[in-house]
């Protein structure tokens, strides 16, 4: 049982090593890269949006997509921009299944590189994007915060973690 446990987190790692976010404070926020050729690269935000980043997060471990940034929200990358015009249904399972113009060709610089933020491993619902009931995930369920001894202290790391500002 150990083994196959193993076996299917070195299986993930494998399939997420090709997407990561960058410049975002966790790894479930940022710039959004993708390696192609032993290399990473930005993906420009012409046409970028939620259910672009909902294959994102979902590619990563992330949760849910809670925004698709643009116009370099978490800072110019560097190096060359992969993608650009990507289509995504939000179904696919990785970026690179998405459609795209083809690899490095694109009509944008870095002050256009796309952006998400993800929910983590917190999320909240029944309410607005920034209010609700707490649910935490883990072992890919997930759970409702109880709230005994849940405070404002809590609750402020739960608004930062969702960029909700600082009260939510």
């Amino acid at each position: 049982m150990q083994i196959e446990k193993e076996e299917n987190e070195v299986r993930r790692k494998k399939e997420t090593d090709s997407v990561r976010l960058v410049d975002g404070g966790s790894r479930c926020a940022g710039r959004v890269e993708v390696l192609h050729d032993g290399q990473w690269g930005t993906v420009c935000d012409d046409s970028w949006d939620k259910s672009h980043a909902a294959v994102v997060c979902r590619e990563l471990g992330c949760g849910e997509a809670v925004d698709a940034k643009s116009s370099a929200y978490f800072g110019p990358g560097s190096g060359p921009i992969w993608m650009d015009d990507v289509g995504c249904s939000g179904s696919e399972s990785t970026l690179k299944s998405c459609t795209s113009q083809g690899w490095g060709k694109h009509n944008c610089g870095h002050s256009e590189d796309a952006g998400v933020i993800c929910s983590g491993e917190v999320r909240l619902v029944g309410g607005s994007r920034c209010s609700g009931r707490v649910e935490v995930l883990h072992g890919g369920t997930w759970y409702t915060v109880c709230d005994a001894d849940f405070d404002q202290q809590d609750a402020e790391v739960v608004c930062r973690e969702l960029d909700c500002g600082l009260h939510c």
